[in-house]
């Protein structure tokens, strides 16, 4: 076997491990909530239909389009449909986003505590050693959570309300917001104040 036929073996079995990669960063996956929800649906009222309703500074905004997009799965998913416009809507549909960045250092676990560590100092094998994470390094974590309200658009009462939050190392996406917005009305039409964890599918 020459030298060139080794390279072009080579490569596509770089090419393979590439692709094979890229399919394992794609398609479906679980991820886990915590939940609550509450108010008082209506024994016996039908999720109809429903249009979004927007602050003021909201009108114009490409944000807020955004996460309308994401909700419209989850809702579509508890039986309602979208209205031509607001005011032929049986429901209105307020909802929130957020994601913040939490940063965590190593000794915030008490587990750091246990070999009489401090914010900047071990000890190791009898001496107070810096300790390996006191130059900067801290985990950083991402909290997200999104909010949906639901209110009767004649009476303005609001019927139904419902959070659902998780934490990862990235900020996540839109897939992972419509997911989160799917495990808010998991329960729905049951309110179930308590917090508690709902799985459900994202898309990657």
């Amino acid at each position: 076997m020459n030298h060139l036929t080794r390279l072009n073996r080579r490569h596509v079995v770089l090419g393979m491990v590439a692709a094979a990669g890229l399919a394992a960063c794609s398609g479906p996956y679980l991820i886990a909530a915590d939940v609550n929800s509450y108010g008082s649906w209506p024994e016996g009222r039908a999720a109809t239909s429903y249009a979004f309703e927007r602050l003021p500074s909201q009108q114009q905004s490409a944000r807020q389009a955004e996460l309308e997009e994401a909700a419209r799965a989850a809702l579509a998913k508890a039986g309602f449909k979208p209205a031509a416009d607001a005011k032929s809507a049986d429901i209105l549909v307020a909802i929130g986003a957020r994601v913040s960045a939490q940063e965590r250092a190593p000794w915030d676990d008490p587990l750091w505590w246990r070999w009489h560590g401090s914010a900047h100092y071990w000890r190791y094998g009898g001496l107070w050693r810096p300790h390996p994470y006191s130059a900067g390094m801290l985990d950083r974590r991402f909290d997200r959570e999104v909010a949906v309200l639901l209110r009767d658009r004649q009476s303005n009462e609001p019927l139904y309300e419902a959070h659902a939050s998780n934490d990862g190392a990235t900020m996540g996406d839109a897939n992972l917001i419509a997911a989160l917005f799917q495990a808010a009305l998991s329960d729905f039409p049951k309110a179930r104040p308590e917090s508690h964890r709902v799985t459900v599918q994202a898309q990657r």
